[in-house]
């Protein structure tokens, strides 16, 4: 790497939600920027207004801030190369867009829709059933090379609605080096003559990227590898506009593909397979159309961003759980693999299991708020960190709290009562009687204490500690589930352990 200073950009275009292959972009780039003591840049590439779609900027930029990962110059923000969205950008594109045309390398083309449409009919053909406007098409349309110099004038007087192209060349073999696949070779004649100015004014994303990158000094570019087939084009504007030796070093990102690896994961796989690919929740302002995400099914940012890392990287060892600080020290672009990386939910789940077990309790409590306060349920803050204590070991997501520890928050309103009665009897129903009064001699409500005073008033009345228990825990929790019985008893208190135990012995005799 020469002494440049590092500058990479995620270029979204403000269309939708962010899948999660877009969050893996940010964080490769996010990662190699920080590595390298670089800036990571947010632009947004909104130059296709009829796509654009109202608050997928904000959505992105919250995305951005719940995974932790913070531009350093963005919309948002602003920096020394603002604008950083490229509809205020726009006067700036026509004067490159004039200059490849004065060089030769660009062409106006004044075709209607209706004129395209009739040549992608009539140059259809079974081998070919999507004509491009390429270096065959071309001589065959009405553009600066068919008509002649004063026509084009004319054209361009009466302010006729055009277009302008880059001229590709007919069979050129363009190499350059891509950071994950090495030497990268592709043939000029397999793409088309793409538009780079559109009739309104704005430029297409393959000017506007080329430009951008330039004019904000992007050392290198990471993106998915679905751009691969228009890097040539991308090659040949930089060396064009006379900008060859700043151009940036590529890498195209290996695809996220489908759990069976078939093809790249989409949305739509998502919904059939019952697991997010959005990094939040989105709701398509023109459909009414919603889609969920990791955030709100309550995944940890940092599982989140730990298992996007490992989708098509790993640093050569064993390990799998990395802090965004180490991921920074060791992330390498060269060990990123070429191919595809196929998306398990199941091991995503893991990673959030993994960060949930290791966080404290108090954080716990926090982020299992908002699931409280949508049941109604008030509780002390000292109270729900231990209940998180108590069950987090079995849960994946911070929503599981409640469904592996409501009944610490409520008292069961029914009891597994086939579990209980074959073996219930009198002397059981005394036995919790009787202990429920001697409560209040244990000398501390804790576990420890509570379980040798069970186990011994249990000697004492000769009957097995094992046929107490079970009923001990349906009393306090509804069921044959929970934590260890006297953790719970300990939690709940000893009057709410003593209306539990009078309200259970009631059912269990009627």
């Amino acid at each position: 790497m020469d002494n440049k200073k590092v500058r990479v950009r995620f270029a979204p275009s403000p269309t939708g939600g962010l899948h999660l292959g877009g969050v893996r972009t940010v964080l490769f780039n996010y990662l190699f920027a920080k590595q390298h003591k670089g800036d990571f840049i947010l632009r947004i590439e909104d130059t296709d207004q009829t796509r654009y779609v109202p608050g997928a900027e904000e959505y992105i930029n919250e995305c951005l801030r719940w995974c932790g990962l913070t531009p350093d110059e963005s919309p948002a923000v602003g920096g020394p190369y603002a604008p950083y969205r490229q509809s205020e950008r726009k006067p700036l594109y026509r004067q490159y867009a004039e200059q490849l045309v004065k060089s030769g390398h660009a062409y106006y083309a004044f075709d209607t829709p209706e004129e395209l449409e009739s040549m992608r009919e009539r140059m259809k053909t079974p081998e070919n059933p999507q004509p491009q406007y390429n270096h065959k098409i071309r001589e065959k349309m009405r553009n600066s090379f068919t008509l002649s110099e004063a026509e084009v004038q004319e054209l361009l007087a009466k302010n006729t609605p055009h277009v302008i192209r880059i001229k590709m060349p007919a069979d050129q073999e363009l190499s350059f080096t891509d950071l994950i696949r090495g030497e990268v070779t592709i043939n000029t004649g397999q793409v088309d003559d793409k538009v780079l100015l559109k009739a309104d004014g704005m430029p297409t994303y393959h000017l506007a990227v080329v430009v951008d990158d330039y004019l904000m000094k992007i050392t290198h570019a990471f993106r998915g590898e679905e751009w691969l087939p228009s890097a040539p084009v991308h090659i040949l504007l930089w060396k064009y506009l006379g900008w060859e030796a700043d151009m940036p070093q590529w890498a195209h990102l290996p695809l996220i593909l489908k759990p069976d690896g078939n093809g790249k994961l989409s949305k739509r796989d998502g919904d059939r397979l019952g697991f997010p690919v959005y990094a939040m929740n989105w709701t398509d302002p023109r459909s009414n159309e919603f889609t969920k995400g990791f955030r709100e099914l309550g995944f940890l940012p940092e599982a989140f961003i730990n298992m996007l890392a490992m989708l098509g990287w790993n640093d050569g060892t064993e390990q799998e759980i990395f802090s965004l600080e180490e991921l920074v020290n060791k992330f390498s672009i060269d060990r990123v693999h070429k191919a595809g990386a196929k998306f398990d939910y199941e091991k995503a789940k893991w990673f959030n299991h993994q960060y949930l077990h290791h966080k404290d309790n108090e954080s716990l409590a926090r982020l299992f708020e908002p699931v409280l306060e949508e049941k109604g349920v008030k509780a002390n803050p000292e109270y729900v960190a231990t209940v998180a204590g108590l069950v987090k070991e079995r849960c994946y997501f911070v929503n599981d709290i409640w469904d592996h520890g409501f009944f610490f928050f409520e008292a069961p309103a029914a009891y597994d009562e086939a579990a209980v009665k074959p073996k219930w009897n009198a002397d059981k129903a005394a036995f919790f009687a009787e202990w429920s009064a001697k409560l209040d001699d244990v000398s501390a409500f804790t576990a420890p204490e509570l379980e040798a005073s069970f186990k011994a008033f249990a000697a004492e009345k000769n009957i097995k500690m094992g046929e107490l228990q079970l009923p001990f825990r349906i009393m306090l929790t509804g069921g044959k589930f929970g934590p260890p019985v006297f953790d719970i008893a300990a939690t709940l208190g000893l009057a709410e352990t003593r209306t539990r135990i009078a309200k259970g012995v009631a059912a269990f005799n009627s």
